[in-house]
């Protein structure tokens, strides 16, 4: 027979049970970063693509005045394109180098507008914020994304989901190159990015230190002649999501 007593202790165990279960459910969708489900079960999120011999090559955290201009101009001589994942935070600072990205005929993509995880559950504030970067994208680079990457590539819940609602498909990556760190070297970076670069990958590079170490992004900026010989060499050719066989998001609210 229970008593008066023992009933806000049990409440209390149940509103805790229900917490931790909102939470799990929030952080489950953050496995595919797990190396096993990125080969099986969550390719697609992972960035394999199906394209005969296609590397797709994508930037995270700008666009930046200081560095994506030299990345751009780097792609140009290689004759590569790209899909860059902008911050918001960042496009609204750079709206005409969001312009040029597009002009110079590269993909946008949403990055989110700050470059910080959603560790806890709010879905109200997700959609809020990813809406948010995906109209600053359209409205000042005057291209619609296709694509979402979590900062981090911790894809929570309300994130996948609020991308999925704006029409967006979310995208991690199969290879990187570690770039964003003191230590890195052009050399480094590709030492690094080597073993990944195979047919229907993605690669993940940074055109901002935004996040990083300072001027880390002029490791990338070496390493971007490497990483492209060593695609001709194996009869790779880097380019944009848009051309890697990844299938477009379906559904979703397209107008927003």
């Amino acid at each position: 027979m229970s008593t008066a007593a023992g009933r806000p202790g049990t409440l209390a165990a149940a509103a805790l049970g229900v917490a931790a279960g909102v939470e799990f459910l929030h952080l489950a969708p953050a496995a595919v970063r797990l190396p096993p489900l990125r080969r099986t079960l969550a390719r697609r999120t992972a960035g394999h693509g199906t394209a005969p011999g296609h590397v797709a090559l994508t930037f995270d955290d700008g666009p930046d005045p200081r560095s994506t201009p030299y990345v751009l101009d780097a792609l140009d001589g290689l004759g590569a394109r790209a899909t860059f994942f902008l911050l918001g935070a960042m496009l609204e600072r750079a709206p005409a180098l969001g312009r040029e990205l597009v002009l110079r005929g590269h993909e946008v993509a949403v990055h989110g507008w700050h470059h910080r995880p959603q560790w806890y559950p709010a879905p109200v504030r997700d959609l809020r914020e990813l809406r948010r970067a995906t109209e600053a994208v359209t409205g000042l680079c005057g291209a619609r994304p296709l694509w979402y990457r979590p900062p981090y590539g911790v894809l929570t819940a309300g994130p996948a989901l609020a991308a999925r609602r704006l029409g967006l498909r979310s995208v991690l990556w199969t290879a990187w190159g570690r770039d964003w760190t003191a230590e890195a070297t052009g050399e480094s970076v590709y030492a690094t990015a080597r073993p990944g670069l195979t047919a229907g990958a993605t690669l993940l590079l940074h055109d901002s230190d935004c996040t990083s170490a300072p001027d880390s992004w002029r490791a990338t900026l070496a390493a971007l002649p490497l990483i492209a010989a060593h695609c001709r060499t194996h009869h790779l050719t880097l380019g944009a999501l848009r051309d890697h066989g990844v299938p477009p998001p379906t559904g979703g609210n397209r107008r927003m």
